[in-house]
């Protein structure tokens, strides 16, 4: 088994970033969630971290057309996990400012990030597998997913299903994702234990 990544990405330190950190530490300094909110957020943010992380242990970018995991069952499960997360965060706040998170959140991920998202690595997947990825595509949906896992075999695929491999979970960076989100959820804990200024 190969060491783990870094889960420290540079490039999470961007400037276009700053705005979302800057709300971020707006919120903590002045509102403390009710404590009674995590009964709330928890449930979606661990769900979501837990598509994210098995669809990361299964996911090879541009090796392959990752159809395992929660990929049989629908193809983005790392922004199906990440909304669930968001999710999760808005309702840690409580009250207007849930409703308010959710009212941005929800609208931007369906009208803005996602569309551009989908439609870019849908055209990068076609350009690699063709046909193969067009089925696939208009088998499994994007974001809810299928009741049944899809199994179509490609040629030249091998027939025994890919297991979840923590080298794959570490080359696609997801121990970032969860210390991130852990970090979060510490930051909002211990502002809640605080109370208000």
């Amino acid at each position: 088994m190969g060491r783990l990544r870094n889960p420290i990405r540079l490039k999470n330190l961007n400037a276009r970033y700053l705005p979302l950190y800057l709300v971020g530490a707006a919120i903590l300094v002045f509102h403390a969630p009710p404590s009674t909110r995590f009964l709330w957020a928890l449930p979606p943010v661990a769900l979501g971290l837990a598509i994210r992380s098995w669809g990361a242990g299964h996911l090879v970018k541009n090796h392959d057309l990752t159809v395992t995991g929660p990929y049989a069952r629908l193809r983005h499960p790392l922004y199906a996990g990440t909304l669930l997360i968001a999710t999760g965060f808005a309702c840690l706040l409580g009250g207007g400012l849930t409703v308010a998170g959710l009212l941005v959140i929800w609208p931007w991920f369906a009208f803005v990030y996602f569309p551009r998202k989908d439609r870019s690595e849908g055209a990068r997947l076609e350009s690699l597998y063709g046909a193969a990825y067009l089925r696939y595509r208009d088998a499994v949906p994007a974001l809810w997913p299928r009741a049944t896992a899809w199994r179509e075999v490609f040629p030249g695929a091998s027939r025994a299903p890919r297991r979840w491999s923590l080298e794959r979970y570490s080359d696609n960076n997801e121990l970032g994702t969860v210390l991130a989100v852990l970090a979060g959820l510490l930051l909002f804990g211990l502002r809640a234990r605080l109370g208000m200024p």
